[in-house]
């Protein structure tokens, strides 16, 4: 694979000037650990979920100590840094990347001090019920344009909302289990809660009953 490089700026850089077509995108954001690189690609844990970003020549690094490695390349007539020449497996580090179609490239990579609890913004994700319990609710799916398969914790602050939620609550005498409203194989979109690693969901929204 041929290598390529990458813009590196000083940390203390406070504007990044991004390519038209960049900004015209809606640019997300992600913080979490580096666990894997290759020539072009990123793998950050951001939260429970491993999400894989595409970099190349427009990808933007800002780090302690890169634009003097960058000028010292420049000086003695090198080609300029590689990404992993800043950034390292284990390094803590927000992503600001573009969703192209499912393949999520990273406009800027900056080292932080600290992946925080991770998390995507919006705290939301998609997809199908695996497992369902009184307590928790397993979900394979996508959240920020990574697939997961998650674990949700359930309690009786857990709203659930979707066509025949109301009937069957009703019939519970207003006192359902989530395993009479969530079954599994029924698409559901969750909104949720990171509490110190653990994620709780704060409501379930049903889109689609599995097929009898």
């Amino acid at each position: 694979m041929r290598p390529f490089l990458l813009s590196l700026v000083a940390a203390a850089s406070l504007a990044l000037v991004a390519p038209a077509s960049a900004v015209a995108q809606d640019t997300k954001s992600a913080r979490g650990t580096v666990t894997a690189m290759t020539g072009d690609s990123l793998t950050v844990k951001v939260g429970m979920t491993d999400m894989k970003f595409m970099v190349d020549d427009k990808t933007t690094v800002e780090a302690v100590g890169a634009g003097t490695k960058s000028r010292a390349a420049a000086a003695a007539g090198k080609p300029g840094l590689k990404l992993a020449d800043t950034i390292k497996t284990g390094n803590a580090v927000e992503v600001s990347y573009h969703d192209m179609g499912g393949t999520l490239h990273a406009a800027m990579v900056r080292r932080v001090a600290s992946a925080g609890s991770g998390g995507i913004p919006p705290k939301r994700a998609t997809g199908t019920v695996s497992a369902v319990s009184a307590t928790s609710i397993t979900v394979n799916g996508t959240s920020g344009g990574a697939t997961f398969t998650q674990t949700y914790v359930i309690d009786p602050k857990t709203r659930v909302v979707g066509k025949g939620a109301g009937t069957a609550a009703a019939a519970k005498g207003g006192k359902a289990m989530a395993t009479d409203l969530v079954g599994v194989g029924d698409k559901v979109s969750v909104s949720f809660s990171d509490e110190s690693g653990t994620l709780h969901a704060t409501d379930v929204r049903v889109t689609a009953k599995a097929a009898k």
